[in-house]
């Protein structure tokens, strides 16, 4: 798996590293139970803090798609609603990122999503 990230953008690091692990959750080159590369070991390679890694991490756990273990690390979440989950909040970023975009305020954006909702 590959993580690359951009320390000039304004996208938080840890965001860009749940991201990175995300994607690859999407296109299926990791699997249900397979584990991701070791928070130490990722840092060193991307050359950020262990915290850097360890938040997105746990976006990723409060996300559902991955268990944090205790001595085994980061392991994909073993049910068939991982990947599905991973795809729907990629869409939602890709929504917020087109409102932004096209100028739309947070309140806006929310406007659209409660409108949708009730739909």
């Amino acid at each position: 798996m590959l993580f690359r990230i951009d320390t000039t953008s304004a996208v938080p690091l840890g965001d860009q590293i749940a991201a990175c692990a995300r994607r690859a959750v999407v296109d299926g080159s990791v699997g249900p139970g397979e584990r991701l590369p070791a928070a130490r070991m990722l840092a060193g390679s991307l050359g950020v803090n262990v915290h850097t890694v360890l938040r997105g991490y746990q976006r990723l756990r409060d996300e559902g798609l991955i268990e944090l273990r205790r001595g085994r690390g980061a392991i994909v979440a073993d049910s068939a609603a991982a990947r599905a989950r991973a795809q729907l909040v990629e869409r939602v970023r890709e929504f917020v990122s087109d409102a932004l975009d096209l100028g739309l305020s947070d309140d806006e954006v929310l406007s659209m999503v409660g409108a949708a909702l009730k739909a």
